[in-house]
């Protein structure tokens, strides 16, 4: 969740360990980790993915995270 954060902290998205954080993680513990990040950050992972991505990047991982809640 950690490096999830910092992935998409300040200027620039860290695009290579954003993807492969939920690409990897997808199948295995990604609603835990949602909630998690929620909870620590006060804001949606998913929202989070939308307002630092773009295009079919950001179409590509809100799919893979699946819905906003």
């Amino acid at each position: 969740m950690q490096v999830l954060h910092k992935a998409m902290k300040g200027l620039g998205t860290d695009d290579s360990t954003l993807i492969r954080v939920v690409v990897t993680r997808t199948e295995v513990d990604m609603q835990y980790i949602k909630a998690a990040y929620l909870k620590k950050h006060k804001k949606t992972l998913n929202d989070e993915v939308h307002s630092e991505t773009s295009s079919h990047y950001r179409t590509f991982l809100l799919s893979l995270l699946g819905p906003n809640h």
